[in-house]
């Protein structure tokens, strides 16, 4: 039986009235209501098509074919509780196990990625018998109020920082500390987190771990510096803690060079637990935890068992393993490589034409342009970012999104599809609309926030 239709007022109307208001909708003054998508693209409910530069999530593509006839033929024939013996949860661990550093080799199936750093917290502060966690600033690393602690991109917001959490500068090259004319600022915004760790211990506390985006998404799509993860490791480890990276915004190839983003940090390196989520279902509530052998055993010997009724049921693991399919088949990183250095060199092209861009950064199909007011001061274009974002989709159909610390930075996450014809349209569209500001609008002159 089809579910009921109803227009897009009367949705809009109900949602007001039965979910919770600070459950946001992307372009929430002016809604979309989307009906069904494949691959990069969304259709509204009037058939109207639009480019999708904001789904990571759906890593593959919208409803790919092989996703869903995976998912639909395990789930007639057995989807039950993940206690119950079976073969797909451990065939999707080993094949994850070959996409890792080879101490990586126990895993733990959940459901989202809170819910895989929430697991990573506890099996941190177990190991270590130590309780501090040292942080990025403008991290988010989940909305469980055990991670709500650790992001201060949220707690700033709320009740604050906790005495057991410990903020580290932000590695960015472009307006950070250290820029990129340092000779050799990885290390030197290392040195900042040795520093944090120094004062930890005179306040006579001890850290459990470092734990950190890989690619920090929210702080502004910034790329690490080199060396930056190998020597805080290095700091972490001598003071007891352990190194946690988080995937799950850019696990599963989205760097295109790398199918783990913490690998651009340099062969050998390794972290000492793994978090990944989003992309690793294309849509599908599926996340995981890969850690040591001596972190889970320390897990298990506290004498209290783990269960996670659905992490790892048999139609999660058969939606996990067609992804694994999907991405070597369809040469995903090789398309995310090509694409987003394709994408980049647009945009450094624009940047050349309108003052506006400040910067332009990213890997692969991870991809950030920096809009500033003026580049000497690198004073935010909060609103300019805004306008450019609410004109893409009103004039062209192209959805793309802002973040970093000022909401200033257009971000680009499409699914890992994405192609030539699609980066190029976007560019021309945002040259089109900074042109028509530069020319015919107060905007850009009196943005200044």
């Amino acid at each position: 039986m089809a579910l009921e239709s109803l227009s897009k007022e009367e949705t809009l109307a109900m949602r007001k009235r039965l979910i919770g208001q600070s459950c946001r909708l992307f372009y929430s003054d002016k809604p979309v209501k989307i009906v069904r998508a494949r691959g990069q693209y969304l259709f509204d409910e009037k058939g109207k098509r639009y480019l999708d530069c904001i789904s990571n999530v759906h890593h593959v593509g919208h409803c790919h074919p092989s996703i869903t006839e995976a998912a639909a033929a395990q789930m007639e024939l057995l989807n039950t509780n993940s206690r119950f013996l079976h073969d797909n949860i451990v065939i999707y661990a080993n094949r994850l196990a070959s996409t890792l550093p080879s101490q990586l080799r126990v895993f733990y199936f959940v459901n989202s990625g809170s819910e895989a750093n929430d697991l990573a917290l506890r099996l941190a502060q177990q190991y270590t018998g130590n309780e501090d966690v040292v942080v990025l600033d403008h991290a988010y690393h989940g909305h469980l109020k055990s991670l709500i602690d650790i992001s201060p991109y949220k707690f700033r917001k709320l009740a604050g920082q906790k005495e057991w959490v410990h903020v580290a500068p932000l590695p960015d090259t472009y307006r950070g500390l250290y820029g990129e004319d340092h000779p050799d600022p990885g290390q030197a915004y290392a040195d900042t987190v040795r520093d944090l760790i120094e004062e930890v211990h005179k306040k006579g506390r001890k850290i459990s771990a470092f734990f950190a985006e890989s690619f920090p998404s929210v702080g502004g799509q910034i790329i690490l510096p080199k060396g930056y993860s190998p020597k805080v490791a290095e700091y972490v480890r001598s003071a007891g803690g352990i190194f946690v990276a988080d995937e799950v915004q850019t696990g599963f190839g989205r760097s295109g060079s790398h199918f783990w983003a913490f690998e651009q940090q340099g062969e050998g390196f390794s972290p000492d637990i793994v978090t990944m989520g989003k992309p690793m279902g294309n849509g599908h509530p599926l996340a995981c935890v890969a850690t040591t052998e001596e972190i889970a055993k320390a897990f298990t010997d506290n004498g209290v068992e783990y269960f996670n009724t659905f992490g790892g049921n048999p139609v999660s693991c058969a939606i996990g393993l067609a992804l694994l399919d999907v991405i070597e088949r369809e040469d995903l990183r090789g398309n995310a490589t090509r694409v987003g250095t394709h994408l980049k060199n647009l945009l450094r092209k624009l940047q050349a034409r309108h003052q506006v861009i400040g910067d332009v950064r990213g890997v692969g199909l991870f991809v950030g342009a920096e809009l500033v007011t003026d580049r000497e001061k690198k004073t935010p274009a909060t609103k300019t970012a805004s306008l450019l974002v609410k004109r893409l989709k009103e004039e062209d159909r192209i959805c793309v999104s802002t973040d970093g610390p000022w909401e200033n930075v257009v971000k680009f996450k499409p699914p890992m599809c994405f192609s030539m014809d699609d980066a190029e349209l976007v560019v021309n569209c945002i040259d089109r609309i900074l042109t028509d500001m530069e020319q015919n609008g107060p905007e850009l002159e009196k943005d200044n926030v």
